[in-house]
């Protein structure tokens, strides 16, 4: 394994401060933050609601990303109030305390001065929040609402968090008020990331990176967790906080379940094995995946569909400049597998279209219905931040990647026959099925995802995790396995 470059890291005594360890953002960038989220609000009352108290096990507690993203507070069962009139907002915090005895288990607090001092924030007791909200809507000034999803991709199911139930029973005290959605200005801020931010995720990618060499440089595995720990170890011993997600290896069938994280099967020699898992640093989420041979060597077979994805990956990468569409980016890395699928006998063609299982409008995407996209299925980029999908510039206006963005390219291939019995029985899905199913056996099994992580910077594109990816690279590295001792 190389060296890691060095990388100061500064730890912090829980001592009350209301900074969080190795605070490497700046105090003022996040009060310009506010500053912007302020001008853009105009007139009005932003009301937050930070994490709560794990209550499930005894977890650490980690702030969600948004109310991190504006305060730097990483204390739970706090809420934020920003009173703003002509584009200049005050915020206050408002605080939880704990209690003397709980403190000495989980240590103290922040208290008003603290948060006063460290974050140049006014502070107060959370059981005041009720009336001081009260009495900003009584005098008629719109609510936008910052609600307490810890991620965008679950924010239908998430209905019963404390702020949900707060500004329901606001709205129901002051009939006619008007509330908005705070998170479509604080998302288009996030989305846009500063020289801070982008050295926090080039560390995360770094760490991510010598996670998936260590997993190359495991003695061959019989269980998808003996890899699992290897990343996972790798991360924690070089200073990641947690995975940036539930850690995804799968070996063989499941290699072609898109987010499958049980990690508990078995690993043949002859099996791809998808290790889709990255680190969290300083709450920046890195995602980064490598497919790989159990046995140390890909069969012909499985070189051809992982070339595919590569090569996939790289077209993208070429499109990926400041100035291009998105679009342009996605297109390339798609046409490249769909060519590649028809001349393996994988589909019908690069125009042949199928009935989808699930709802697709095959007029505006006709892609989502050619079939090289069952075997493709999902999207291959997104935004990376304090969140693993956090919001980016390309996702807004005319579309194109801009200095500031942060993002991945995942381009996959997934083959299996058990995927067939997904399709409606249509005479285009049986004609489909019929040219495939003689091919498909060859490749039976078969998932690759090779995914990076990416910023623009005033140099351009610049891919910033470096795990080896060519399979020459990947073939010598794992050829230096030790062997596996006898338990």
């Amino acid at each position: 394994m190389r060296h890691l470059r060095s990388f100061a890291v500064v730890i912090a005594l829980s001592s009350g401060s209301a900074h969080a360890a190795a605070a490497q953002i700046p105090v003022a960038e996040y009060a310009a933050r506010r500053d912007s989220l302020a001008a853009r609000v105009g007139e009005g009352v932003v009301v937050g609601f930070g994490g709560r108290t794990p209550i499930t096990d005894f977890a650490p507690f980690y702030q969600l990303p948004a109310f991190h993203y504006l305060t730097d507070f990483d204390e739970p069962d706090a809420a934020l109030v920003m009173v703003v009139r002509g584009g200049r907002g005050a915020t206050t915090l408002f605080l939880t305390p704990v209690g003397a005895r709980k403190a000495f288990y989980y240590g103290r607090r922040p208290d008003s001065a603290a948060v006063v001092r460290d974050l140049g924030m006014a502070a107060r007791s959370f059981a005041s929040l009720g009336s001081v909200v009260d009495s900003l809507a009584a005098a008629g000034m719109p609510v936008y609402r910052l609600a307490d999803f810890s991620d965008a991709d679950f924010a239908v199911e998430d209905s019963l968090t404390r702020g949900g139930q707060f500004m329901r029973a606001l709205a129901a005290r002051h009939p006619g008020l008007v509330v908005r959605d705070a998170h479509d200005i604080v998302d288009a801020l996030r989305a846009r990331k500063s020289a801070p931010e982008v050295a926090l995720l080039r560390r995360a990618a770094e760490i991510s990176s010598e996670g998936h060499r260590a997993a190359m440089l495991t003695p061959q595995p019989s269980k998808e967790y003996e890899l699992q720990a290897s990343l996972e170890y790798t991360f924690m011993r070089l200073g990641g906080a947690r995975p940036s997600y539930g850690s995804i290896v799968g070996g063989g069938a499941h290699g072609t379940q898109l987010h499958y994280m049980r990690d508990r099967g078995d690993l043949k020699p002859g099996d791809v094995v998808v290790m889709d898992a990255a680190t969290e640093y300083e709450g920046y989420a890195a995602d980064v995946t490598r497919s790989i041979p159990v046995s140390g060597s890909y069969t012909p077979a499985q070189r051809a569909i992982y070339q595919l994805v590569l090569d996939a990956q790289k077209a993208a990468e070429r499109n990926s400049k400041p100035g291009m569409r998105a679009a342009a980016a996605s297109d390339s890395a798609f046409d490249i597998r769909a060519r590649g699928l028809a001349s393996l006998g994988l589909t019908e063609g690069t125009e042949a279209t199928f009935d989808p299982p699930w709802p697709a409008d095959c007029v505006k995407s006709p892609r989502a219905c050619q079939q090289g996209m069952f075997w493709m299925i999902h999207g291959i980029s997104h935004g990376l931040g304090l969140a693993v999908h956090d919001p980016a510039q390309f996702y807004y206006g005319d579309r194109t990647f801009r200095e500031g963005d942060a993002f991945t390219i995942e381009p996959g291939i997934y083959l299996s026959s058990a995927m067939l019995s997904a399709l409606p029985d249509t005479p285009k899905n049986r004609a489909f099925i019929a040219k495939v199913r003689a091919v498909l056996p060859k490749y039976e099994n078969t998932g690759v995802r090779i995914e990076d992580d990416y910023v623009i910077t005033a140099r351009g594109l610049e891919r910033i995790s470096d795990a080896p990816r060519e399979i020459a690279d990947v073939e010598a590295l794992m050829r230096k396995r030790p062997a596996k001792t006898v338990q």
